[in-house]
């Protein structure tokens, strides 16, 4: 594997494309995107490794990563529980949290200096970002008959059989603008990075650095949020 990144990061630096997904051919019309792999799989470790070494000897004063990691579950916390309650927020936590730190983190490892790997963010690719908002999607409907019964799709027909159609457009939508919403801001930041480190390779590239890395923030906020609202209607009458 190690090779195999050194000769894709190497190719990355020849070719003549800005972004590179090294698509490969796994069957008949059948491509599988190995850059958005790599990456998916090394944000999937970062994430992982950040909470084992947190939790490893966790103290009652925290300092350090402990410190860091506590102030984001504090802030999820108190965002699923303003909008799904208690026992949505103890329900949805794990889930919730780690699809943050794995959006937040993939949309960072983007801005890393393109040193002997080619980084980029598994959520510059659309494939990515639209597995994430179905795998909500999904689960929203999931949770719900779990938690509600069949009396969970009743919100289709709310307040008339009248509004059937456009909620059913909002259920086809909403998945869809979440994922272009997320790949949309996270390519276009990485595609203006490249541009402007050909065109000045100090100062105005590192500015847009900092800026991409609260903009990866931002995304993940919103797409947690979006989550969230989603979710808010499966418990709606726990509390």
């Amino acid at each position: 594997m190690v090779n195999e990144a050194a000769a894709m990061a190497q190719e990355a630096e020849n070719a003549d494309e800005i972004i590179h997904y090294f698509a490969q051919e796994w069957a008949p019309g059948v491509f599988i995107h190995m850059q958005t792999m790599y990456m998916t799989w090394i944000t999937m470790a970062i994430v992982f490794l950040l909470f084992f070494v947190a939790s490893r000897n966790p103290k009652l004063v925290p300092s350090g990563l402990q410190n860091v990691l506590e102030f984001f579950i504090d802030f999820l916390n108190g965002l699923m529980e303003g909008t799904l309650g208690m026992k949505g927020r103890q329900y949805m936590a794990p889930f919730i949290i780690t699809l943050f730190m794995f959006i937040f983190v993939g949309n960072e490892i983007g801005m890393l200096p393109q040193v002997g790997v080619h980084w980029t963010s598994p959520t510059n690719d659309i494939n990515t970002c639209l597995a994430l908002s179905l795998t909500v999607a999904l689960s929203v409907y999931v949770i719900g008959v779990s938690k509600n019964g069949l009396g969970h799709f009743k919100h289709f027909v709310s307040p008339t059989w009248a509004f059937f159609p456009l909620h059913l457009l909002e259920e086809i939508t909403k998945p869809l603008t979440m994922a272009l919403r997320l790949f949309g801001n996270i390519l276009a930041g990485e595609i203006l990075l490249v541009v402007l480190y050909q065109l000045s390779p100090w100062i105005i590239p590192e500015f847009w650095v900092m800026f991409s890395l609260f903009i990866g923030f931002l995304q993940a906020f919103i797409f947690t949020m979006l989550a969230l609202t989603s979710y808010a209607i499966v418990f709606a009458h726990h509390d």
